[in-house]
């Protein structure tokens, strides 16, 4: 009811800039250009946790950006989901480039607990996604949304927490269902999440999916593994086979490959 509520006043109420907040627009051109304005870049966290996938993200977290993700995830501001998929599309777009791979981009959101999810009303990373998918849709990329994994125990919450005690926090923490690795064998994966921060959570997962996607890939022919993962001697086929990529809508400043200098 909570989240439904929310859309409705979406719809009624008069909207201001979840960056800004200029009234009348839900994001205006200056915060949209900050957003989504730019090429997404390879970002890396330091310390870097190990497992962790390359990721690529579309803006810094810092100002607006920040104001809008805090806007969407903890406020409700659910009109925020486009723009936002929008920046996770191009995200998604700088990790797998047209042209890369076969078969659709299996966008595989981080689950959040239930928790975090009942007090916010949403789920802000599978929202997103969504958005991320039909936008990449419109841009002739075949995409969907595969929320595959799930919480496995439970874990403390991670504000407060530094980069090793988020790494332990999470360890283990998520898994892929039975069946869900059949689905993943279907296109090329891309994990997705609003924020990296230390990259606890984007490691975490990966390690899941990983885990889970190695025996459909041991199970599948070095022929047939071939044809499906491209050009390339079985191992590397093998190797195409459990890759996974990231992408998120922002990072730290710092944490941009270009920055680090």
């Amino acid at each position: 009811m909570r989240g439904w509520w929310r859309e409705i006043t979406d719809l009624v109420l008069p909207a201001a800039c979840g960056g800004c907040g200029s009234p009348r627009t839900p994001l205006c051109d200056d915060c949209g250009r900050a957003l989504y304005g730019t090429w997404a870049g390879r970002v890396r966290p330091a310390p870097e946790p190990a497992g962790l996938p390359v990721v690529h993200a579309a803006a810094p977290y810092e100002d607006a950006v920040r104001a809008v993700l805090l806007a969407h995830k903890e406020r409700g501001a659910l009109g925020l989901a486009a723009p936002l998929g929008r920046a996770l599309a191009g995200a998604v777009q700088a990790a797998v480039p047209p042209g890369t791979g076969v078969g659709p981009l299996l966008l595989v959101p981080v689950p959040s607990t239930r928790r975090a999810v009942g007090a916010r009303g949403h789920d802000a990373a599978r929202r997103i996604a969504l958005a991320a998918a039909a936008e990449l849709r419109r841009a002739g990329r075949p995409g969907r949304v595969l929320p595959v994994l799930r919480q496995r125990r439970a874990v403390a919450d991670q504000s407060g927490l530094g980069a090793r005690q988020r790494a332990v926090n999470l360890s283990g923490a998520l898994e892929v269902p039975v069946g869900g690795a059949r689905l993943l064998a279907a296109g090329r994966v891309v994990l997705v999440d609003d924020l990296m921060t230390t990259g606890a959570s984007l490691a975490e997962a990966a390690r899941a999916l990983r885990a889970a996607m190695v025996p459909v890939a041991s199970s599948v022919s070095p022929a047939v593994a071939g044809k499906v993962a491209g050009a390339g001697p079985p191992g590397a086929a093998m190797s195409a086979r459990v890759q996974v990529s990231a992408a998120v809508v922002a990072a730290p400043a710092l944490s941009f490959e270009i920055n680090r200098n």
